[in-house]
């Protein structure tokens, strides 16, 4: 850990699970940016105190590759191509996420999916709404990544890692119309009760399985 500061060693020695860390993003504002100005590294969230999915993922990825863990990405391809990314890890029971997200149904997920592929189908009824569905996921290693993208300490935007996760070979999960229709129907009506906003987890009928 010699390249981190003394604030962020505190808080990686603080934040040793996903749990932890998915409580520690929730606390933050969320990064509503609206033109996509930012893909913040570690060091500029924990400056800053505010993320968006990818910069909260990246967050999660620096902190538990601290306590063990593969430093891995999930992307979430969305057919309006506002894809959703999170941390990606497995454990005994199974494989979790941690993640951030201006929409409840799109928050982290407990380690009880047999896969990724299962894992990423509990996102899909939450990313029904009126543009949005889930076309397919794509896994990366962030190892891999040049050392010149340095997603953990960098001062400016990383835009590589968003580069490699829009390039990347993502897997097409088939979702049915029935079931497309059924969800957005039901965000539209929520949404003209509710204008100002979004579904709480509690909307969707697999909530008692996330975090």
């Amino acid at each position: 850990m010699a390249e981190y500061s003394s604030r962020e060693r505190a808080l990686i020695r603080r934040l040793r699970t996903p749990d932890a860390i998915e409580s520690w993003l929730r606390s933050l504002p969320y990064n509503r940016e609206t033109n996509g100005e930012t893909l913040r590294s570690f060091r500029r969230v924990v400056r800053d105190g505010t993320a968006h999915c990818l910069e909260g993922a990246l967050s999660a990825a620096a902190i538990l590759e601290a306590h063990g863990y593969p430093p891995l990405l999930l992307d979430i391809e969305s057919a309006d191509n506002l894809d959703h990314v999170v941390f990606l890890y497995r454990a005994r029971s199974g494989w979790g996420t941690v993640a951030t997200s201006r929409f409840p149904g799109l928050k982290g997920r407990r380690p009880v999916y047999a896969s990724p592929r299962a894992l990423t189908y509990s996102y899909a009824d939450p990313f029904f709404d009126f543009t949005g569905r889930v076309n397919g996921y794509g896994v990366l290693d962030l190892r891999t990544l040049p050392a010149r993208v340095n997603w953990r300490f960098s001062s400016k935007n990383v835009w590589a890692v968003q580069t490699t996760l829009i390039e990347m070979a993502h897997t097409r999960l088939l979702l049915s119309r029935t079931r497309e229709r059924r969800w957005r129907a039901a965000y539209r009506a929520f949404k003209d009760r509710s204008p100002s906003l979004e579904p709480p987890a509690s909307f969707y009928t697999d909530h008692r399985r996330w975090r």
